[in-house]
């Protein structure tokens, strides 16, 4: 295994790196240090790239799932015995501070055994023929088949499980890959790729190539060769894949400003906390991270003064201190960019109970209260570690200003009324409602997607072999 600070890394394809014509220097968020000069791919060598995964789906259609199996399971165990490494390219990539990484690294291995088990079940289900006239004396079934070739498009928040949960499924279903990390963190995606070389993937069955993601991403969307997109990132970028896709299918995971709703019943020592995990975890960088908070009026005063007490304790600095919870954000745009929301909301009448400053790279944890709906704050996907905290007078009110917003990714509800619940899970407009927790929930097996502009199709390792492959029914006339 190569060393991950290396002076240069070279482009994944047909199973071996491959010199680029290209290169740039990658900064960490956090120490501004470069890294590696990365790869930059032409859209020559993405073509090159397909070409190697078309040669190897005829290999991959041809394995047994128990081989696939085999692979992933090796991969996961690989990736468990370089548990710490893998964490220490994700907190100086993408400045996740390393307590964080290590959780995702955790993560990343059990997604990859998921899909090691999922190799396992591409069933079908028989149909009952002689249900209709004239289909006596016939027998029916289906069967699924790999789809071809997937390109994938990720992003830096999560670089290794983010990438696990479109790798994985492919390989699962007999698929092969390529794939475009986000620039900023391509050094996850190619300690992969060296993985599952090492874990005997056949050559070209996954390709990784680093670079401008419109150069990169218009060849795999307009290829003919590749069948598949599965994308997570903005709206504008999603909206613009969909549209040149054609017939193509598509899996696209967008923007969020996930809420939660908390009820009169609530008990503030559980309900405190899990907020401020949501909220502020990974300085706020998650799609599901929490952003907008809708209180109960009887306890609202309560809740937004130990929140934002709590918010105060959150440990800020950096990534490699295993104590950090919040860090540097990803570029310094996004620094300036959410400064520029904090004021704009402040303009508009919202108060901030705590934070609105930024440290270098470090947006401190920032509260704000009794904000505008039209703030961007609160309208858009912030990505920062922002909140906002909203009173309503009941659970009902704060459903409705939970759907009023272009997202529906996944919502929450703390109440202990049963019959509360059940309505919010029915009324909220989200790919997910979790009861008593926060929206930032996920486990790698559940169904994971939203609707509006969050996104179509769903991810989760189940749900995304489905996504990848192909139903095909077969008929049998015994006649």
């Amino acid at each position: 295994m190569e060393d991950t600070t290396m002076k240069k890394q070279h482009l994944f394809i047909g199973g071996k790196p491959t010199e680029s014509v290209d290169y740039i220097a990658l900064q960490a968020p956090y120490s501004k240090e470069t890294l590696a000069d990365v790869s930059s791919a032409t859209a020559e060598e993405v073509e090159a790239a397909i070409a190697a995964a078309v040669q190897a789906g005829k290999e991959m259609r041809r394995m047994p799932a128990h081989q696939r199996a085999d692979i992933l399971y090796k991969l996961s165990t690989l990736l468990e015995e370089r548990k710490e490494e893998a964490a220490r390219i994700i907190a100086l990539e993408a400045a996740k501070p390393i307590t964080a990484a290590l959780a995702e690294v955790d993560r990343t291995v059990e997604t990859y055994r998921f899909a090691a088990e999922e190799a396992k079940r591409l069933t079908g289900e028989t149909v009952p023929m002689d249900a209709a006239k004239g289909g006596e004396g016939r027998v029916g079934y289906t069967m699924r088949q790999p789809l071809g070739v997937i390109g994938a498009i990720t992003p830096f928040n999560f670089p290794m499980n983010l990438v696990a949960h479109k790798v994985g499924p492919a390989l699962a279903a007999g698929n092969t890959i390529v794939l475009k990390p986000a620039e900023q963190t391509p050094l996850s995606s190619y300690y992969i790729a060296n993985l599952l070389q090492e874990a005997g993937l056949p050559d070209g069955a996954l390709n990784v190539v680093s670079g401008d993601g419109k150069t990169i991403g218009d060849v795999l969307v307009e290829h003919p060769d590749v069948a598949h997109i599965t994308f997570t990132g903005s709206p504008a970028v999603g909206t613009s894949i969909r549209s040149k896709a054609g017939l193509k299918r598509v899996t696209l995971e967008l923007g969020s400003n996930a809420a939660v709703i908390i009820d009169a019943d609530a008990n503030l020592d559980k309900v405190v906390p899990r907020c401020v995990t949501g909220a502020f975890t990974y300085q706020g960088q998650v799609c599901i991270s929490l952003q907008r908070i809708y209180v109960h009026s009887a306890i609202a005063d309560e809740f937004i003064r130990r929140f934002a007490e709590a918010a105060q304790k959150v440990v800020v600095g950096d990534p490699l201190n295993p104590d950090t919870v919040v860090s540097a954000l990803i570029t310094s745009k996004d620094v300036q960019r959410t400064l520029d929301w904090i004021d704009e909301a402040k303009q508009a009448g919202a108060e901030v109970a705590t934070g609105g400053e930024a440290e270098g790279g470090v947006l401190r944890p920032t509260v704000l209260v009794n904000v505008p709906r039209d703030a961007k704050v609160s309208c858009q996907e912030v990505f920062a570690p922002i909140v906002v905290i909203n009173t309503v007078e009941s659970v009902e009110k704060g459903i409705e200003h939970v759907n009023d917003s272009v997202y529906g990714l996944q919502a929450g509800v703390f109440t202990n009324d049963i019959h509360t619940a059940l309505h919010a899970a029915d009324h909220i407009e989200a790919g997910g409602v979790m009861i008593n927790d926060i929206p930032t929930f996920r486990v790698d097996h559940m169904p994971y997607g939203g609707v509006k502009q969050s996104g179509m199709g769903r991810e989760g390792v189940k749900y995304a072999v489905e996504e990848m492959t192909e139903l095909k029914f077969v008929m049998f006339n015994k006649n």
